[in-house]
């Protein structure tokens, strides 16, 4: 076995495990950066070698990838979370630009600070701050709680990336990036479930944070001007939680409650059961491969609440239907890449299955069948 040193790692070491000298020929070792390549031939098809060889890597440090190519097979080793140093400079102007995105729809579209107003003396803006904490305290809390179960289970997961976007939220919500195999389907569960938990934890924080606060009036000038109005009707969880608090979840609230309200939603989205979505990520955990056919009812479900909408009830697109009806075409899109899919497959045992089904059931009562809807 050769060992081409071509820019090794200062550390000198490579990891040649026991596993790795079972299932795979080794006939030349390459050092690229801090990646390293074993040359040779495998002996198991992919899953089946990336099964056997990747937890002794992973304890040693390293994400293990594999390649095939006319000439040999190749194994590419490299360090968690290589790449990763230095500030991320992408994640904070996305946020920056999320935060003076959502600043002004908050100004201008919930508490009704004219454009004038804006332009003459830009720091009004900053009358929205609390509309901005919490709709984007909700959905970070939600990404960092993937974060945070990614890191503990040695799994290279980026920040947050935050979207801005405009009316009526100012932003798209965030996402993370997850880099290498998933190491068991404890991990997969684990980190896809945190987000979850975490996001309803914020989420029922800010919405009883909101109802204690004073309805923002809406002027009597947005009443005369405006011809349609876009309504957020609200989830069960929001009215047992203004129920509990003995407060009025009506049509006026101050807009910190629309941050609850966010969350609501964009965790209800989330718990989809099919691709990258956290719900997908966790039903692949809990069911293994079985989870390809509960994902493949998704969409044809979406579109049949849509389709419920428009023949039975006589909703019009404006009216949820084709909001229903866009989330089926994504899903559809999506359940061609499919969850992660975990090296190590043995199964979650009950606290976990327990853990997964009370996320879904509090889910649940996230959805409605009109959520929103544009009256005039």
């Amino acid at each position: 076995m050769a060992d081409s040193q071509e820019g090794a790692p200062a550390s000198g070491a490579v990891p040649l495990p026991e596993s790795l000298r079972t299932f795979f020929r080794v006939d030349d070792v390459r050092h690229d950066g801090d990646r390293i390549r074993y040359v040779g031939e495998s002996l198991l098809p992919e899953r089946a070698l990336l099964r056997e060889v990747a937890p002794a890597f992973h304890e040693a440090g390293y994400e293990v990838d594999f390649r095939s190519t006319a000439e040999a097979d190749v194994l590419v080793a490299h360090p968690h979370g290589s790449g990763r140093e230095g500030i991320p400079w992408l994640n904070a102007v996305m946020l920056l630009a999320t935060v003076a995105s959502t600043l002004f729809v908050g100004a201008y579209g919930w508490y009704y600070v004219p454009l004038s107003t804006l332009t003459e003396d830009p720091l009004t803006l900053l009358r929205a701050w609390p509309f901005t904490a919490a709709v984007l305290g909700v959905l970070l809390t939600h990404e960092l709680g993937h974060y945070a179960a990614g890191r503990y289970h040695g799994v290279d997961v980026s920040l947050p990336y935050v979207i801005p976007f405009v009316f009526p939220f100012g932003t798209l919500g965030a996402v993370i990036r997850m880099r290498g195999r998933m190491p068991s389907r404890k991990a997969l569960f684990d980190i896809g479930v945190a987000g979850p938990v975490a996001g309803l934890v914020a989420t029922v924080l800010v919405t009883a944070i909101g109802l204690s606060l004073d309805p923002i009036a809406v002027p009597d000038h947005v009443l005369r001007e405006s011809s349609r109005m876009i309504v957020f009707n609200n989830p069960p969880l929001l009215s047992w939680i203004a129920a509990v608090l003995g407060r009025d979840a009506g049509a006026s609230v101050h807009p910190v409650v629309i941050g609850g309200w966010v969350g609501m939603f964009f965790t209800l989205l989330n718990l989809l059961p099919v691709g990258q979505l956290d719900g997908g990520h966790m039903t692949r955990a809990m069911l293994g491969e079985r989870q390809e056919t509960l994902a493949s009812l998704v969409p044809g479900a979406l579109f049949a609440i849509a389709g419920y909408l428009y023949w039975v009830l006589d909703k019009g697109l404006q009216e949820s239907v084709g909001l229903w009806a866009f989330w089926g075409l994504f899903a559809l899109f999506i359940a061609f890449n499919g969850p992660a899919t975990p090296v190590d497959e043995s199964e979650l045992g009950w606290p976990r299955l327990a853990v997964g089904i009370a996320t879904f059931a509090v889910g649940a009562t996230c959805f409605l069948l009109v959520p929103v809807e544009v009256v005039g």
